[in-house]
């Protein structure tokens, strides 16, 4: 039987689902999720292995999950930006994921123009069916997204509810070329686990407060260390001003704890061990319009930060 394997890039405007429905399809929790706009800020990759089983394709499918689709002004923004290109480069399928509920707009216009650049081609998802209250209305709506674009598939799907994704991971496996597996059997992302519980912290900073407070936050993890009962953690909460700082501390540091608390919770079951969180709230003015803290911000930079310059 053929291997089909391959890389499929998750594009949309903000909020349209793109993260839940990475972590449905993998079955595991690799992207943050939460209301606001812009929560993902990175490519996020999630690998999925599709046995052998009569009648169905066998395969690999590595997702990308990426930031919302948006037209950027802060160095941030552009970033963001950046990362959606980037994963758009170098994939065989694009699944352009949008809202049911929502009306077609400016926004999600940009999104296809994005995807027609590179004669890839495309699934529309339409997402959160189960928010329709007459599925009759999906004909119609499927009929108007069809003079829109040559898409390869429309597929309905509820990727919070967990409907059509079987259908959905069939056709995918189905429209990739035959290939080689990426990677090995047992992993399911690239993500070092200290990125991961950075994003976790950035996911409850993002629950517990807001107005501007969540999008002029980010999380870097400064000591990650993993001993055989207990793993070690700080990480520093930068904000933007004074003002976003109080509200992080919190009345006599209660706001600090009730987010450390909670995020310490979800990394212990991402481990799978003990965990002790240590979190410090730093300003750093600014930082979304400055390109250099921005780029330091990307794990792989991290990453080689924490290895050194190669050896020679």
């Amino acid at each position: 039987m053929s291997f089909h394997s391959g890389f499929v890039c998750i594009l949309g405007r903000p909020n349209a689902g793109k993260s839940t429905l990475l972590n449905a399809l993998v079955g595991e929790k690799l992207a943050i999720i939460s209301p606001k706009p812009q929560t993902t800020r990175n490519r996020i990759l999630g690998i999925i292995n599709i046995p052998p089983q009569k009648g169905r394709e066998a395969g690999q499918i590595v997702l990308i999950d990426t930031p919302g689709v948006h037209r950027s002004g802060s160095s941030l923004g552009r970033k963001m930006m950046a990362e959606v290109r980037e994963a758009l480069e170098g994939c065989e399928l694009i699944l352009l994921i949008v809202d049911a509920k929502r009306k077609w707009d400016s926004d999600d216009a940009f999104g296809l123009d994005l995807a027609k650049k590179g004669g890839t081609p495309v699934f529309l998802l339409l997402n959160k069916i189960d928010l329709l209250a007459d599925k009759r209305d999906l004909l119609p709506l499927i009929a108007q997204f069809q003079s829109l674009h040559d898409f390869k598939e429309i597929v309905p799907i509820s990727a919070l509810k967990k409907k059509g994704l079987d259908e959905l991971l069939q056709c995918v496996v189905k429209a990739l070329p035959n290939g080689p597996r990426y990677f090995p059997e047992d992993q399911i992302t690239d993500q070092p686990v200290r990125f991961m519980a950075a994003e976790l912290i950035r996911e409850h900073v993002l629950m517990q407060t807001h107005e501007e407070v969540p999008h002029a936050v980010s999380v870097v993890v400064e000591q990650f260390e993993e001993g055989p009962k207990l793993v070690r953690i700080a990480a520093v909460i930068y904000c933007e001003r004074d003002g976003q700082k109080a509200i992080l501390l919190g009345k006599g540091g209660q706001m600090l704890k009730k987010i450390g608390t909670s995020a310490r919770l979800d990394i212990e079951k991402m481990v799978r061990t003990k965990v002790f969180l240590e979190l410090f709230v730093k300003v750093q003015p600014g930082w979304r319009d400055s390109r250099q803290f921005v780029e330091e911000l990307d794990w792989r930079r991290q990453l080689e930060s924490i290895a050194g310059p190669p050896q020679k």
